[in-house]
Formats: C-alpha cells, sequence, structure tokens
C-alpha cells in the first residue's frame, strides 16, 4: 500500500512537471518596444506581433525584435564607439587624400521589416546591413569632394548629402535614419596645417579689406562734415550785412547797463563797451 503510495506521488509530480514545462515553453512575451516574428521548425510567419502575452505552440519559437532608437558610433576613440577597438571610417577624398570621418547614426527597424530582415539577414542585421551601408554611403560622397570644402564652409553640404543617400538606403533595407552626426574629420596633418594656414590668411586679407573700406567711409564722412561747416560758413558770411549789424547793435543795447559809443566813419558801426561790467 505504501508503495502503491509513493508510486502515485511520483507519477503526480512527474505530471506536474511536465504540464509545467508545457507551459513555460507554450507562453511567450513580446516586451515593450519590441515586435514579435512567430518561427516554428524553420518557418518564419509573415506577420509581425505586437508586445503582449502569447500561448503558442511548445515547439514555436516568438524572437522579440527591437524596434526602439538606436545609436551606432564610429569613432577615433577606443572603447567609444560600437566597437571596442577604433572604428574610424576611412575614405578618399577627390583629389586621393585619405581622411577619417568620426560620426554617429540614430535609427530604428522598421516594423513591418521585422519578419523579412530575421528571414533573410537574421538579429545581426546591424552588422551586416547598417555598418556596410554607412562605409559604402560616405565614401561614394567624400570621393566628390575636395578635402579642403570637407574641412571647411563646405563641410554642412558634405553632412546633408552623406544623410540623405543613407536614408534612402537604409530604408530599402527596413531600417529608419533617425539623424546622421558627423562630429569630426581628421586629415592629414600636413594638409591640415596648410588649410588652417590659408584660412588665416585669408582671413586676414578679409580684415584688411574691412578696414580699408572703414577708412574710405570715414575719409567721406569727413569730407562731408568739411563741406557741412564751408557751406555753413559761406552762408553766414553772405548774411552779414551793414544793415544786419546795424540791426543787430540796437538790439543789443538794452543789454548793457552802462556803455561807452567809439563811434567810427560815417557808414561804419560804433563800438561798444560795457562800463558797467568793468567794475
Amino acid at each position: 500500500m505504501q508503495r502503491r503510495t509513493m508510486f502515485g506521488l511520483m507519477m503526480t509530480l512527474i505530471t506536474l512537471g511536465i504540464v509545467a514545462i508545457v507551459l513555460s515553453t507554450s507562453i511567450a512575451i513580446v516586451p515593450y518596444g519590441n515586435v514579435g516574428v512567430y518561427e516554428i521548425f524553420g518557418k518564419i510567419d509573415r506577420e509581425e506581433l505586437e508586445p503582449g502575452l502569447y500561448f503558442k505552440n511548445p515547439f514555436a519559437t516568438i524572437h522579440s525584435m527591437s524596434v526602439q532608437l538606436q545609436e551606432y558610433t564610429m569613432t577615433f576613440t577606443i572603447g567609444e564607439g560600437s566597437k571596442k577597438a577604433a572604428d574610424v571610417t576611412q575614405a578618399l577624398t577627390k583629389e586621393g587624400l585619405p581622411i577619417g570621418l568620426d560620426m554617429t547614426i540614430r535609427f530604428q527597424l522598421q516594423k513591418s521589416s521585422a519578419a523579412s530582415i530575421l528571414r533573410t539577414v537574421g538579429k545581426n542585421y546591424v552588422d551586416i546591413i547598417v555598418r556596410p551601408d554607412i562605409r559604402s554611403v560616405v565614401r561614394d560622397v567624400v570621393a566628390k569632394y575636395e578635402a579642403k570644402q570637407i574641412y571647411s564652409e563646405e563641410r554642412a553640404n558634405v553632412s546633408k548629402e552623406i544623410s540623405d543617400r543613407m536614408e534612402q538606403h537604409l530604408l530599402e533595407n527596413g531600417i529608419i535614419l533617425d539623424a546622421y552626426l558627423l562630429r569630426h574629420v581628421q586629415l592629414p596633418e600636413q594638409l591640415t596645417t596648410a588649410i588652417e594656414e590659408k584660412l588665416t590668411a585669408q582671413e586676414h586679407i578679409w580684415r584688411k579689406e574691412f578696414e580699408v573700406k572703414e577708412a574710405v567711409e570715414e575719409a567721406k564722412r569727413k569730407v562731408a562734415e568739411a563741406q557741412g561747416i564751408a557751406d555753413a560758413n559761406t552762408i553766414i558770411a553772405n548774411s552779414i550785412t551793414p544793415e544786419y549789424l546795424k540791426w543787430y547793435f540796437i538790439q543789443s543795447i538794452p543789454l548793457f547797463e552802462a556803455v561807452t559809443f567809439i563811434p567810427t566813419d560815417q557808414d561804419g558801426i560804433p563800438f561798444m563797451y560795457d562800463v558797467a561790467g568793468q567794475k
């Protein structure tokens, strides 16, 4: 009787274990920010699953594929980029000079492309699609420009062209480009020095041109000021007539308490001497 009881207990435990195993393999959770891709016996369903709890065939697998924003950085600095080693993108300019581009891109997997990418590429699509596309587009675009253009004011144009072309390439593979950031351009040292010297010389020329222009404008201003003074003096001189001076003399008499008159010739104006003011 005791043996039967032990046997029954063992069978119950085995049954419960089997049920637990079946249940654990029949339930899958697709986390938030992911889509699920259903696979059974090597066959992948074309319909992506939204985040949530799912009951499935114990022999099936639901793969979670992130559709959140991701970053991929290719940089000179060891340990800072997506690779542990230095991973800057090298390219040749229009004149054949090697330059390095330090960059970061932000991207996300398109929800409707998750199943297709898992079936044709696998989960390692960043290294298989994203990274090669970055390098290919950068090299194609850089080859159209001279080094001095990439290093100076046309850098923004280069960055935009890379971004536009990369967006198109990635979208064709089911990946959405959110942003492309060109952080730094590294040129050969001699070329960097030559470009900086040229830019400095150009800036000096612009400054001198500005100073000359400023001096010319100041000279024009002074000429105009002198002309104005000369014109004013001419107007004043022409307006001082004997009649005006006589009128001014008469108007000024009440301003003095006691005056001494010094007569001049018949047509002249007598001088006034303020006697009271000298006391």
